[in-house]
């Protein structure tokens, strides 16, 4: 399947830089479901997510599965288990 898409040129909103999105990434936000095109540039959304990670507080956990003590990144809802973060990958290629 060949793409319709053509590259545009769009403009940070938060560093005012000019930057390209190309078809091929037009693409995959069509394939991903999401309907609106970036607004940062590529540095400015790593900033962005960097600036996420580091923000995250961790809440301590123990595995449902496993029993093990370990962190996640949320706060877990009352009467929920959590998965340690071996046993959630271990069940995500189970999955797959």
């Amino acid at each position: 399947m060949q793409s319709t898409s053509q590259d545009q040129t769009l403009v940070c909103k938060e560093c005012g830089k000019q930057f390209v999105w190309t078809a091929g990434e037009q693409d995959f936000y069509k394939q991903k479901g999401f309907d609106n095109p970036p607004f940062r540039c590529a540095d400015c959304r790593q900033a962005k997510k960097a600036q996420r990670m580091t923000a995250r507080t961790m809440t301590k956990i123990t595995c449902e599965r496993c029993g093990k003590e370990d962190e996640v990144p949320f706060v877990p809802r009352k009467g929920t288990g959590v998965l340690c973060r071996t046993c959630y990958s271990e069940q995500r290629q189970n999955r797959a």
